[in-house]
């Protein structure tokens, strides 16, 4: 196996070890997810920090959200879009939640994974904006802006940590899209003629 290949695999075993376990994942539980000896790790990771490490920055890879998102491109409505966006980007979030407290001790020191983080967000945000601009005539703010606070929104029904209090843990996909576009005010029952409208 190449050793780029051989990087990949690693990471890919340790990704749900990592998520399950934190830092406290051994080298041996890696290489048994992996089906390699333990030793492999080594010759491809200096250490196994720099393994969690090069793992970390693949669960933050923006780049398969912002694929996904742009295939959602322009086939539905805004809300059927908004729906799908909301529904993947919350997986992905759920997915790394438990993610978020590893960068304080592994990563503290390392100024490229903080610039890949907030690069990340910028990439997601500039994905939602394309899906929202066909719209944009019938939005009070820019799609920039709204895929801003969209992603506040999914973040805080995920995160606890991101402010989430109360009752915004049980929002669904669909309540945070019409919170976006709706606001909170209770809206009236839908009509065959008011259906239409929206």
């Amino acid at each position: 196996m190449a050793p780029e290949d051989r990087r990949a695999a690693l990471i890919a075993a340790t990704l749900p070890l990592l998520r399950e376990y934190g830092t406290a994942v051994s080298t041996r539980q890696i290489a048994e997810a992996a089906g390699v000896a333990e030793g492999t790790i080594f010759g491809v990771f200096p250490d196994k920090a720099s393994l969690l490490r090069a793992t970390l920055m693949a669960a933050f890879d923006p780049r398969p959200a912002a694929d996904a998102l742009a295939a959602i491109g322009a086939r539905a409505g805004l809300r059927e879009r908004l729906r799908e966006a909301v529904a993947m980007l919350r997986t992905g979030m759920r997915a790394n939640a438990n993610l978020m407290a590893v960068p304080k001790e592994l990563m503290k020191d390392d100024a490229e994974f903080f610039k890949q983080i907030m690069d990340g967000r910028r990439v997601i945000v500039d994905g939602l904006a394309a899906l929202i601009e066909p719209d944009r005539d019938r939005l009070r703010r820019s799609p920039k802006a709204a895929a801003e606070l969209l992603v506040v929104l999914i973040a805080t029904t995920v995160h606890r940590g991101f402010g989430q209090i109360g009752e915004f843990g049980d929002m669904d996909d669909e309540e945070i899209v019409s919170v976006l576009l709706d606001g909170l005010l209770v809206r009236p029952p839908t009509t065959p003629s008011t259906e239409s409208a929206s």
